[in-house]
């Protein structure tokens, strides 16, 4: 994560659209397993006898059944008694005899039927749940000294404990950038919940103030031709403030933008800017280099200001842009971290503020103090006590500059890189071997490996068919940039 960390999880669906609840239950489709174990209980009946569970409503999906919930969680679950919310779930029901994914994105929840790769490998059941303090799943008021990465996991170990009775079978936990983190924090501290973890794309900030591996990643990144278009445009942007501030000036206005957290709109104009390189790079290839600007310097200020607008987003460090992200950034200036970077390629002169802190992003109203050994405990038990456990980074995504890693302690897990892909590295995009060592021991963790996998590592498959609708796992560009 940067020390901006302005960017939002590549791998997390777009926010659904909320139907009413009318037309979702008019037609539900046909699945499987929804008798209960006195065998005459609906699915949705034994999901709404846990206590705390209300339905928001049932959407329809062939082969499916998929609802919204809400779950009631105490706001501290070391003092349960002080106050409770109501956190967003969404399950998606295939069958009570098979395996269960654990989903968090780290942020929202997609309340649009979506299917994880681990779900499409095991075909399985999929419970996704919103983070905490992400809207609509807040106490009113907000205590932020309750958002930190225990509470949030014993969020999940409550909702896993919630339905084990009625998803039985084996569960593995999973989710994509800060759902990534999100799942191995979960990991850590309630080690014996989870089957198999897959964490995908996962920064980990272990020192926040050491961030020179971001400095050489960049350093060598892509081709030189690349890197060298991209930074020419970054510095560009910067030698013409004064006209494209004037633009900003104007889209603010028309907009009716606002930049109280950030402090001024000057300062958000810098931080879009120094976004971009970083920008390109989570979310682009190599190829995609052909789409910015070759001579930099000779390009017109509509030209540059476009480029640095498609892959930073000059709507974002407004108050308006901000104020969803408040739990993120609330979350890098107290535990997560926030890397930073150089820009050898721009002079001094030139940049007035640099990478800005997590606190800059949230508003001054809301206290934060950085907790310096909450990364290093992960980073210490991972490589010591991981078990089943796999992690995917992509080789030209910047976020995995700083990994997780295995030490002697780790059993039966892997980090494994898939060459050429961004931050929407995934299973599927491993080189052969690699890419079914991965899709074994997934198939193994959640206990429906066929046999043939289990003699041959190298015949493993996901287990359903691809469904380009429910599997969608294109990286989705933001406005800004998180991970």
């Amino acid at each position: 994560m940067r020390k901006a960390l302005r960017w939002l999880l590549a791998l997390t669906v777009l926010i659904g659209t909320l139907s009413t609840a009318g037309a979702a239950t008019a037609a539900e489709p046909e699945a499987t397993g929804t008798i209960g174990t006195t065998g005459t209980t609906d699915i949705k009946e034994r999901l709404l006898s846990v206590p705390g569970m209300s339905l928001v409503e049932e959407k329809p999906y062939t082969g499916y059944r998929f609802f919204v919930l809400t779950y009631t969680q105490p706001v501290d679950h070391r003092r349960p008694s002080r106050g409770t919310f109501q956190q967003r779930i969404t399950v998606l029901h295939k069958d009570v005899a098979r395996p269960t994914v654990f989903f968090t994105g780290g942020y929202h929840v997609s309340t649009t039927p979506r299917r994880s790769e681990p779900t499409q490998i095991v075909d399985g059941n999929q419970v996704s749940l919103e983070y905490r303090f992400f809207t609509p799943s807040r106490p009113e008021p907000a205590d932020w000294s309750k958002l930190d990465i225990r509470q949030a996991a014993d969020d999940q170990h409550r909702v896993f404990t919630a339905l084990k009775g009625i998803y039985s079978k084996k569960w593995i936990s999973t989710g994509g950038s800060k759902g990534g983190m999100t799942a191995t924090y979960y990991e850590r501290f309630h080690p014996h919940d989870m089957d198999g973890v897959v964490a995908y794309v996962a920064p980990n900030d272990v020192v926040n103030k050491e961030d020179s591996a971001y400095d050489r990643f960049f350093a060598k990144v892509g081709t030189k031709e690349c890197r060298d278009r991209l930074n020419a445009v970054q510095r560009e942007a910067l030698v013409r403030r004064a006209p494209l501030v004037k633009r900003y000036a104007a889209l603010a206005a028309e907009d009716g933008y606002t930049f109280d957290t950030v402090g001024s709109l000057d300062r958000a104009y810098e931080a879009v800017v120094l976004d971009y390189v970083w920008g390109f790079w989570q979310y682009g290839t190599v190829a995609d280099c052909e789409q910015i600007p070759a001579d930099a310097k000779n390009a017109t200020d509509d030209e540059i200001w476009t480029s640095v607008d498609t892959i930073s987003g000059f709507s974002f460090y407004t108050d308006q842009g901000l104020s969803p992200y408040t739990p993120y950034y609330y979350q890098a200036g107290t535990q997560l971290g926030a890397p930073t970077i150089n820009f050898p390629h721009i002079e001094k002169k030139y940049v007035r503020y640099g990478y800005q802190p997590p606190r800059s992003f949230v508003p001054r109203s809301i206290p934060m103090k950085f907790e310096h050994r909450a990364m290093r405990d992960v980073d210490t038990w991972v490589r010591h006590h991981a078990r089943q456990m796999l992690f995917v980074y992509g080789e030209n995504d910047p976020w995995g500059a700083e990994p997780f890693r295995l030490g002697h302690g780790a059993r039966d897990s892997y980090a494994l890189t898939a060459p050429g892909m961004n931050h929407g590295a995934n299973v599927a995009g491993l080189a052969g071997e690699e890419k079914a060592l991965a899709t074994a021991r997934i198939l193994d963790w959640a206990g429906v490996a066929p046999a043939a996998v289990r003699e041959n590592p190298a015949e493993a498959k996901p287990l359903a068919a691809f469904d380009a609708k429910l599997d969608r796992r294109d990286v989705e560009r933001e406005p800004a940039l998180r991970p």
